[in-house]
């Protein structure tokens, strides 16, 4: 367990975790669910974790997502599901009255790295988890920026029904729901965790931040200390902040690298804790290509299998291939699920690195772009799951290649 675990220990006293809110009545649900009140924490600072009306006993335990690859903690206690290194021991909490939500504070040292980070919860006889992003205890601490895309795991949250992928009536998302099932975003689970394990594995480090505080963080000059803003996975619902922020970022001569597709594609406002939308950005002039190079194109409407990348074009980005062995015409990886390609709106010089041809049929080529904008480069993977992908042999070459260029960084050497 890393870092000063006592505080965090100090952090589960009985009297300090608990206190009561009004009685909830209607309430209890089948499996007792769990969400912290903010989707994001400060290194140093205080998490509430929120449980539903019901349990009164809970086993109580908190992992850093993909942590168990970092190099010596396969020692350490961990999570299988989020390959979670253990930052805290197993506590077994009570309280007498179950009639009531129940919060509980948990300390977060400021010892901890940036990242995102899961509550796991065994209560009422089941497993449930509860995801948060940590950042850093000071802000611009590295020279990359990861964004975790917050805003997308609740538009995926089919919990109650309240989400505009099961009614278009809906146009009003709760963003401080739990998530359905384990407790985990679907959007997460399916693309977020590999490019994690990859993470802590590589021995790079970075800053993470969610959504929210993109939205309320610092402007773009501040953000310009970063020298790479990452988007992890599926960033498709921003703000016109968010928007105008990234596109500053990359004006004054800031890289951007996004690992997944369809990204920026819808605008949303923000309220506390609701998100209202949408409106695709491209029906309000200002397409995505515009600022990620690549255009959503479509999904692969549950019939078209994934398929291999080849590579088109080696001298778009000869940075990327050193120590893949991939040459012009080689494949790799599998790949589909939702898919961009270079657009009219797409910045003059855009070019293709590698395709795969009619992935959704006709016309509906995927396509990995690159471009440069006086000193900014920006890549757009162009489909779905290559972040997701990020830990697979061959791939992780490509990744580790990527983050070197953009950030100025060389990999760190092996532990002894």
């Amino acid at each position: 367990m890393r870092g000063a675990v006592s505080l965090v220990v100090a952090g589960f006293a009985s009297a300090a975790l608990l206190f009561a809110g009004p009685p909830v009545r209607g309430a209890v649900q089948r499996s007792p669910a769990a969400t912290f009140e903010a989707r994001s924490y400060k290194a140093g600072g205080v998490a509430v974790l929120r449980i539903d009306p019901g349990p009164t006993r809970v086993g109580l335990q908190v992992f850093l997502v993909g942590g168990h690859e970092a190099p010596g903690a396969a020692r350490i206690p961990w999570d299988r599901r989020t390959s979670g290194e253990a930052m805290t021991p197993l506590r077994s909490l009570s309280r007498r009255d179950g009639s009531r939500l129940w919060h509980l504070r948990i300390g977060l040292p400021s010892t901890w790295p940036s990242g995102v980070y899961v509550a796991r919860l065994r209560m009422a006889g089941v497993t449930r988890y509860a995801p948060f992003v940590l950042l850093p205890h000071r802000l611009a601490s590295a020279r990359v920026l990861v964004v975790e895309p917050t805003n997308t795991w609740q538009a995926y949250n089919f919990e109650d029904g309240d989400s505009w992928y099961l009614d278009p009536g809906v146009h009003v998302i709760d963003l401080a729901r739990p998530y359905p099932r384990s407790g985990l975003p679907s959007q997460f689970v399916s693309f977020g965790l590999g490019f994690l394990r990859w993470y802590w594995r590589s021995g790079f480090r970075a800053d993470f931040v969610s959504d929210d505080d993109l939205e309320h963080g610092p402007g773009a000059r501040r953000l310009h200390h970063y020298r790479l803003i990452v988007f992890a996975s599926h960033e498709e619902y921003v703000t016109g902040h968010v928007y105008d922020l990234i596109e500053s970022y990359r004006n004054l001569g800031g890289n951007l690298a996004f690992l997944s597709a369809d990204n920026f594609f819808y605008r949303v406002s923000l309220s506390r804790d609701t998100m209202v939308g949408r409106t695709r950005w491209r029906d309000l002039g200002r397409p995505e290509a515009s600022l990620v190079g690549g255009q959503y194109v479509g999904w692969d409407e549950a019939r078209f299998p994934n398929r291999p990348y080849r590579v088109v074009d080696m001298t778009a980005a000869p940075w990327l291939f050193p120590g893949s062995h991939l040459r012009h015409g080689s494949r790799f990886g599998r790949y589909g699920v939702e898919i961009d390609k270079r657009a009219p709106a797409s910045p003059a010089g855009t070019r293709v690195i590698a395709s795969i041809r009619g992935a959704f049929g006709p016309g509906k080529t995927a396509q990995m772009t690159v471009y440069r904008r006086r000193r900014s480069t920006v890549f757009d993977a162009g489909v779905m799951n290559f972040g997701a992908s990020a830990d697979w042999p061959g791939i992780s070459t490509l990744v580790e290649n990527l983050w070197t260029h953009l950030s100025g960084e060389q990999p760190p050497p092996p532990p002894d």
